[in-house]
């Protein structure tokens, strides 16, 4: 239990710093998906920009987080 707040926590502080650079930049209704424009609301592209951007953040983190295991717990 303490890895994955050792992973979420973090990665959500991540995710949400990420949002809001992403969205400084790009309005959500002028964004395009397929060569298409999103017809989703503002808030939803919102959610699920955060959502990306928290599981991008917790990869990262996993990741790192397997590197650093030392050699007992490999060799068990």
């Amino acid at each position: 239990m303490k890895s994955a707040i050792w992973i979420l926590w973090p990665s959500f502080i991540v995710g949400g710093i990420g949002e809001v650079l992403f969205f400084t930049v790009f309005d959500p209704q002028e964004l395009y998906l397929f060569g298409e424009q999103t017809a989703l609301s503002r808030m939803a592209v919102y959610t699920i920009g955060f959502f990306l951007c928290w599981a991008f953040a917790a990869a990262s983190s996993a990741f790192t987080y397997f590197l650093q295991r030392g050699s007992r717990q490999i060799n068990r």
